[in-house]
This record gives C-alpha cells, structure tokens and sequence, in this order.
C-alpha cells in the first residue's frame, strides 16, 4: 500500500512539475510575471515567495498550476507589459504550448534512458519458463517455482506462453493438468483456476481463469547511444498514434469510454510497476506523458489546446475574443472537463469493486 501511494505520487508529481515547468520557463522567457506556480491544489503545505513568484506544494496532488499576471479571461487587462495578455500572439501560444511539449520531451528523455540503461526484455520463444508467482495462488500451491519450464497442460503440449495463457484463460474456476519440469524431474498436477475480470475493448467485462505466474525475463537487450536516441523518438510517437487513435475510437464510440482510467487506476498501475522495478515504472511514466500531452492538445477550453484554439481565433481577427465569449467558452469547457472527471471516477470505482 504505501509502495503504491509513494509510486503514484512520485510519477503524477514528475509529470505535472515537468507540465507546468514548461509553461513557467516560457513566460519568463518572454517576459511575463508568474505569481504563483503551484505543484498541487489547495490547502499548501508548503507556500514561500521568491522575488515575484510565490512557489506552493498543496496537499491534493492532482494537478498544478501556473497563474500569470493578466491570464483571468473575466478581468480586463490594464496594458502593463509583463501581463499575459499584452504579449504578442505568438509568444502567448508559446508559452501554452511550452506545458504539452515538455511532456512529450520528458516522454522521449526517459525512453532513451530505458532503452539505454536497461534495454528491451527477452524472453525464451521456444519454451515456457515460470517467472514470478502470485503468492497463495494455484500454481504456487501446486508446487510450481521460479525457473520451472512448463511442457504441458491437460496432457497436450506446449512451448510458448501466450498459447497456453490463452487456454488456462479458457478454463474459469474448473481444473486443468498442468506438467513442468523441477531441477531436471517431471512433475504434473492438477490445480483450480481462480477468476479474473478484465475489461474488453466495447467496454464490457470478461471473465477469465488464472493460475498466477508469469513469464521469466532471460535478459535484457541493450543499444547504443545513438540506437537508444532512435529507438526512443520512434517508442514515443508510436505512442503519440497510439493514444490519438484510441481518442478517435472513443468519441466514435468503437471503445468504451469505461476503457479510460483515472487516479485510482494510475496509482494501482504505479504499485504494480514499481514491484517490476525502475525500467517498469519510467516506461509507465513515459507513456503517462505523452497521455498527458496528446490530451493537453485537445481543442477544448480550459485545456491548453482550447487556448491556442483561441489564440488562433485572435490571430486571424486581429484582436482578442470578447472577454464575455472567452468566460463562456471557459465555463463549457469546465463543465465538458467535470463530465470527464466524472467519467474516470464511477470507472475507478467499479475497478476498486471487482478488484481489476
């Protein structure tokens, strides 16, 4: 419990500094004031001025934020020069868009350190090597260790991993013969699946049977510098496609939005790769980023991506939108983010309640 807590925190606060870290940087950049940068909502457990800047840590680390002098649609600006909206167009979109990008950079950055430092998994495809066990499960039970290769399920056999996961899914709370080889001895036994529930794709929840092991990890494959630089642009805007698509099937309606998790299921995820180790848990964290960044983008008010929609809007008139338009707009987009929220949150609990 306190790994998983400690995980979620970790990952969530790196994502949302790094955010934010951007907008800040920028503006400053381009001279306009921040009064506030914040890594967490209200109430602060930690708040302290520094020249123009008050820095706060709040106690709900949910999101952060950045607060710019003149960056309130509903107040109207009084023309001082270090105000937001008396920036140039393109040096506001800069700084707007300065929070998404460096998201997507931390998303590379730690891809390469993956690629590099750690390198990709190998695992045996010729035969079916036990890796960890879920303690108290089936196969642990049944006497199934570590290292063990497994060569047979119900007296038919077998040599790669995702064939016979398939068929022990197939196989819901009845018994199966399950033969392996222990420190050069064939063993067989029968065991009792356990359910698992796992959501599909249209949403809906499938029931399948476990035995509680996974595959080994024999190795690691390492690459070079320059092949961990390419191998980490290409990782990332995989997951940039990947993440765009599944946006696109959503709204569609292809996939239930009851696919989309929240801060209930980051932090489940987080314990579980943190248990896995570092590689596990900044993978996790990489792909979290780019999340974050593709949905930043979306053209929605209140999300960085509605403000430069309004940017682009000025652009093209030649002055600002009216500070009515932009309130409205900014309440739509509030309430559009709120249904969201809502969304996530009745999908975490269900998630709590069957135990996913």
């Amino acid at each position: 419990m306190l790994l998983t807590f400690v995980s979620f925190v970790f990952v969530l606060g790196i994502l949302i500094f790094i955010h934010e870290l951007g907008h800040f940087l920028v503006a400053k950049k381009v001279g306009i004031r921040v009064e506030r940068f914040s890594l967490g909502f209200p109430p602060n457990i930690f708040a302290r001025k520094y020249g123009e800047t008050t820095y706060c840590i709040g106690v709900i680390p949910l999101g952060g934020y950045v607060k710019m002098a003149g960056d309130n649609p509903a107040d109207e600006p009084s023309g001082s020069p270090n105000e937001f909206m008396s920036r140039p167009v393109g040096q506001r979109a800069a700084v707007i868009f300065a929070g998404p990008f460096m998201n997507y950079t931390l998303s590379i950055a730690l891809l390469i350190g993956i690629f590099l430092f750690s390198g990709r998994p190998l695992f045996d495809d010729s035969r079916v090597l036990v890796g960890e066990l879920t303690r108290g499960g089936p196969a642990e039970n049944a006497g199934l260790r570590v290292d063990d290769q497994i060569i047979a399920i119900n007296g038919e056999p077998v040599s790669e991993f995702d064939s016979l996961r398939v068929r022990i899914n197939r196989v819901v709370e009845k018994s199966l013969d399950l033969t392996w080889i222990h420190d050069g001895d064939t063993v067989s036994a029968a065991m009792t699946t356990v359910t698992q529930e796992v959501p599909t794709l249209d949403g809906k929840i499938d029931t399948v049977g476990i035995i509680g092991f996974s595959q080994k990890v024999i190795g690691y494959e390492r690459y070079g510098f320059f092949e961990s630089i390419s191998q980490g642009f290409v990782t990332a805007h995989v997951i940039v496609w990947e993440t765009v698509k599944f946006i696109k099937k959503v709204l569609a309606g292809e996939i239930s939005a009851k696919m989309i998790g929240g801060p209930v299921f980051i932090a489940q995820q987080s314990g579980k790769e943190a248990r896995k180790g570092a590689a596990s848990l900044f993978f996790f964290m990489a792909l979290l980023s780019v999340n974050l960044a593709v949905l930043n983008v979306l053209p929605i008010p209140v999300l960085d991506g509605g403000h430069l929609i309004f940017l682009a809007l000025e652009k093209a008139k030649g002055s600002p939108l009216s500070i009515r338009a932009r309130v409205v707009a900014q309440q739509v987009g509030l309430l559009l983010l709120l249904g969201l929220i809502l969304i996530v949150t009745y999908n975490d609990i269900l998630r709590v309640i069957r135990g996913l």
